[in-house]
């Protein structure tokens, strides 16, 4: 079967591979599209020290089932249109005892530590497909970006009460913008690009800053009273947005940390206690950020075919991720197109 193929960095190539075996308690699913994330991004560029080449990159997955091994329960039925819990879990370390299975110490994520979804066909243990029955593959490929953006939230105890700033509009950023907009909080959303700030507004933010053009600060003062954000959702990943949403938080605020930053960062810790901050890591999404997504996105109130950017055969792949590594600011998503491939067995 068709696949792509990252075998060192700058270097994706489609290649031909085995189709996967199906074996009991399994599912074979027919990949429809798939989206690039920023992980894959920085697997190309040779900037994710987490990932394991060569590796078949893509977590982000809408498809369809084409067929179930023994013992799968008869929800799951040939067919329906899923998506796909990226993560594994031990079950035994701290986190899994804790239930949060999304942050497992062991944890190998799709397209990182182990193979992918940018192939015609892949194979997962049934418990980890999530039906996303009447939603089109399309767009079952933003579910899982989107989650993350709603797990922060979650980790954020956001309420309708609440503050809400969202530093960075990509597609995390926009499923934290949404979800807090959802459970009524006042959201201000922070980025360098004027059209992802316009995006934001009609996804749910009320204020915009291009932190380019404004003074941020000055702004959150007139928005906030001079009090700043209770809660400060950081899905950038860089040291001036860390530095950035401890210095604007609120006293007593909640800090949520998606990103993470690629050099070390120098914060005034003073501002831990003086503030009693609480901050949080957030990372991937639990079963119920999935569902919650899913249930949005249902209501069809979502501007979905704005949030992708570009859809691109397979050939194409390459040419594309090139060009979202030169002007990584006008890119939501790019999603990977394997539903019309011609070597389907």
């Amino acid at each position: 079967m068709k696949a792509i193929q990252i075998a060192k960095p700058f270097s994706m190539k489609v290649v031909e591979v085995d189709k996967p075996e199906l074996h009991a308690g399994e599912v074979l699913l027919r990949i429809c599209y798939v989206g690039f994330c920023g992980s894959d991004l920085n697997t190309f560029l040779g900037r994710n020290p987490m990932v394991k080449l060569p590796v078949i990159p893509g977590h982000e997955i809408g498809a369809t089932i084409e067929a179930v091994g023994s013992g799968v329960p008869d929800t799951l039925q040939v067919g329906m249109s899923v998506t796909v819990n990226p993560y594994t879990n031990c079950g035994h370390c701290s986190s899994c005892r804790n239930g949060k299975v999304n942050a497992c110490t062991h944890n190998e994520t799709l397209g990182v530590q182990r193979n992918g979804a940018m192939a015609e066909y892949l194979v997962v243990p049934w418990q980890k497909v999530i039906p996303a029955e009447g939603m089109e593959p399309k767009y079952a490929a933003l579910i899982e970006p989107m989650s993350v953006g709603f797990h922060a939230v979650s980790m954020g105890d956001v309420t309708d009460s609440d503050v809400v700033m969202v530093i960075g509009c990509g597609m995390i950023g926009m499923g934290a913008i949404i979800r807090a907009s959802l459970r009524g909080a006042t959201v201000v959303a922070v980025d360098l690009d004027n059209e992802k700030l316009e995006q934001a507004r009609a996804v749910g933010a009320r204020y915009v800053i291009n932190s380019q053009e404004e003074d941020v600060h000055e702004r959150l003062n007139r928005i906030t009273r001079g009090l700043g954000p209770d809660v400060v959702i950081e899905a950038v990943g860089s040291p001036a947005t860390y530095v950035l949403a401890v210095d604007e938080v609120s006293f007593t605020g909640r800090v949520v940390c998606i990103g993470y930053a690629k050099t070390e960062t120098a914060f005034q810790t003073k501002l831990f206690v003086q503030k009693e901050l609480s901050i949080h890591g957030s990372r991937n999404a639990l079963p119920e950020d999935f569902r919650a997504v899913i249930h949005y996105l249902l209501r069809g109130v979502c501007p979905l075919d704005s949030l992708i950017t570009r859809v691109v055969k397979p050939e194409e792949a390459e040419s594309a991720v090139k060009e979202w590594g030169d002007a990584p600011s006008k890119v939501f998503r790019i999603l990977v197109d394997f539903s019309s491939s011609e070597t389907l067995l």
